[in-house]
């Protein structure tokens, strides 16, 4: 029977392996929602609490395309560029409020913008992980002690980043509304 210590490596070991896919690895064909949600579950599968977690479902999708913050399918098929703001969406709306994901997601229009903004959420992800998973290995090599600080340690700064992350976006929601209110 396996400890907490190696499901953890194990769980660390799959998350390095683990390439979240490029936007032209992408399906270039429309899927349906229950082949959205297929895709989603194997994109999203690692980045759940465990493996029980549900990240993405029908309703979420539906509430997303009602909310605007995610284009409205073609005859409800879903392309490439909503299965990257999916993915983005996600993953972040575990730190940052849908609101603040729409403003980023919508603040520019196009493919060739989607594009860069998925490639350049994946590149970032993928380098935090790597990051943050060195980290997790010297825990585990250290004991379930050290983990435990570790894991306080992550949740500090993950909470010291939504902050910087919010004020941020607020002030660029300040500064463009005034802007628009000054050109009217």
């Amino acid at each position: 029977m396996e400890n907490a210590s190696d499901k953890i490596q194990n769980w660390v070991k799959q998350v390095q392996e683990h390439q979240t896919a490029g936007w032209d690895s992408m399906p270039e064909i429309y899927l349906y929602m229950d082949q959205v949600i297929t895709y989603m579950e194997r994109q999203l599968n690692l980045f759940g609490r465990d493996e029980q977690s549900v990240l993405l479902t029908p309703s979420m999708i539906n509430n997303y395309v009602k909310d605007r913050v995610l284009p409205r399918p073609d005859k409800k098929k879903y392309g490439r560029e909503h299965l990257a703001m999916l993915t983005i969406i996600s993953l972040l709306k575990q730190v940052l409020s849908i609101q603040d994901i729409s403003s980023v997601l919508n603040s520019g229009n196009g493919e060739v913008f989607q594009k860069e903004i998925y490639e350049t959420f994946r590149v970032a992800q993928q380098e935090e992980l790597a990051s943050v998973c060195e980290r997790v290995n010297t825990a585990v090599e250290q004991g379930e002690e050290e983990l435990l600080w570790l894991a306080c340690a992550l949740a500090v700064e993950a909470s010291a980043r939504r902050i910087v992350a919010e004020r941020i976006l607020s002030e660029l929601s300040h500064s463009k509304t005034e802007s628009e209110e000054k050109q009217s």
